[in-house]
């Protein structure tokens, strides 16, 4: 068979696949992320004093909050598991099966959180928290690659960016989902009631989350890249040692690329935010709002976030990403600096809290909408699962795995002052700009099997001409 008929083989999603892709990608990301932030939200609030007490008396008045902080960075660790596992079964047997199965498997975790004895068994619990944050961060890890690519690699001509944008979205409407049960059950049952036992309400709704989020999953075919793969038996039998041989270089580039807006982020999502603003001050706080207060006013932190995230992707599909995640990451030097001299000034009157934590949502929007298509750009397709997953996991330990840790370490090290964490998120801000400008652009390069199979996927760069014989849609 010549090559143009094995190339003429390469599928079409139709407009009406394309919209249940979507569709299944935001709901299950969303449902992923709710999951995820409940926990980081609880760990920065309550965890301290529920679970790890007795563990941080040794390590004195801070020990245990420094402890439940650390637990949130604890799953980042274990991302690259999932993101081994995910990429190898998903560039053998297709992208939808690992989705379903990191769905139900971070859903499970969650539940059974909301399950755990406090008090007298709190010391025994703990150890049962940690294991199942564990099992969130395999699941988290698997998740957002397949997610990425039933988008990107369903996506019409001109729209990859766009498209991709959207499980990006199921992060801040994770967090907008997990802020607003977190206002609802403080604002209704108060805060002994929510810090007694009302905190379990929000873990043990993941239940209902997860059977409208299998749903959806179940109703979408698999990725036509995946298909044409299979069709022309191209798989890869270790898909993790070819991305690490050949594609090193560009793992490194992009997990930094990813770095600098994880470890922003983390200030909204991980709970650091809400816990600086809502300390009391007669705790040592160095603002004193109101948990539910703060909470409602994060939800429009969230909004903010998802909409620069689709205007960024939108910007992208004109430009390319590279471009609009280096004005973003410019932006994001200036946004984290300001933020919480804002959150402080929040204390005096609230809208600077408002100001502070949505301007911020700005350039994480527009370092993180463009994200799935300009990983999808730079792995070929037989590779494409193992590659993504397994750079986003890296990203996100370079990032965001203990971004609250060393931001909350340098509170207690400084009565509570900013300066330093300020310090740290522009740094962080500069290693995301430095990944972006490095890492090459390729901004309209064919996603499908037959790009690979022209021997012209490495060499390509953005305004070469696509090859003959090579579809441009998929």
């Amino acid at each position: 068979m010549s090559n143009t008929s094995e190339i003429d083989q390469s599928p079409v999603t139709s407009p009406a696949e394309r919209r249940r892709v979507l569709a299944a990608t935001i709901v299950g990301t969303t449902v992923e992320w709710y999951d995820f932030f409940i926990y980081a939200f609880a760990a920065s609030l309550i965890f301290n004093t529920q679970f790890f007490g007795p563990m941080g008396e040794a390590m004195g008045p801070a020990g245990p909050t420094l402890i439940s902080m650390a637990s949130i960075g604890l799953s980042f660790l274990f991302r690259p598991l999932g993101a081994f596992l995910a990429g190898h079964f998903g560039d053998k047997y297709g992208r939808k099966p690992v989705l379903i199965a990191t769905l139900i498997l971070m859903g499970a975790a969650t539940a059974l959180i909301g399950l755990l004895p406090t008090g007298d068994l709190a010391a025994i619990s703990a150890i049962g928290l940690l294991l199942l944050r564990v099992l969130q961060g395999i699941s988290a890890g698997g998740e957002w690659g397949g997610a990425a690519l039933m988008a990107v690699e369903t996506a019409a001509d001109g729209g990859r960016n766009r498209a991709g944008a959207w499980p990006q979205l199921g992060v801040p409407f994770g967090m907008l989902l997990a802020t607003g049960m977190l206002t609802v059950l403080q604002m209704t049952m108060g805060q002994e009631g929510f810090v007694n036992g009302g905190w379990r309400i929000a873990f043990l709704f993941s239940v209902v989350l997860i059977l409208v989020g299998y749903v959806v999953r179940r109703a979408v075919e698999e990725s036509p890249v995946f298909r044409q793969i299979s069709k022309m038996a191209k798989s890869q039998s270790a898909p993790i040692a070819v991305v690490f041989r050949k594609y090193w270089l560009i793992v490194i580039l992009a997990a930094l690329v990813f770095a600098g807006d994880n470890a922003v982020g983390y200030m909204l999502v991980g709970g650091i935010v809400q816990k600086y603003a809502a300390t009391p001050l007669e705790a040592g706080g160095m603002v004193g709002m109101d948990g539910g207060q703060v909470s409602l006013f994060l939800n429009l932190a969230a909004i903010s976030w998802a909409i620069w995230t689709y205007v960024g992707a939108w910007i992208a599909d004109k430009y390319g990403a590279k471009p609009v995640f280096i004005v973003g990451y410019i932006l994001m030097i200036f946004a984290s600096i300001a933020l919480f001299p804002l959150v402080v000034m929040g204390g005096e009157n609230p809208i600077f809290f408002v100001l502070g934590t949505c301007l911020l949502g700005v350039p994480l929007g527009f370092c993180y909408g463009p994200l799935s298509a300009w990983y999808a750009e730079v792995f070929p397709a037989s590779v494409r699962f193992s590659g993504v997953s397994i750079t986003y996991a890296i990203g996100a330990i370079v990032g965001g795995a203990f971004a609250p840790l060393i931001v909350q370490a340098t509170f207690e090290a400084n009565a509570g002052q900013w300066h330093w964490a300020a310090v740290y998120l522009a740094i962080m801000s500069a290693v995301g700009l430095a990944g972006s400008i490095l890492l090459k652009g390729r901004h309209g390069i064919p996603l499908g099997h037959d790009m690979e199979h022209s021997g012209q996927w490495d060499t390509w760069k953005t305004g070469d001409p696509i090859p003959e014989g090579v579809r441009t849609q998929h």
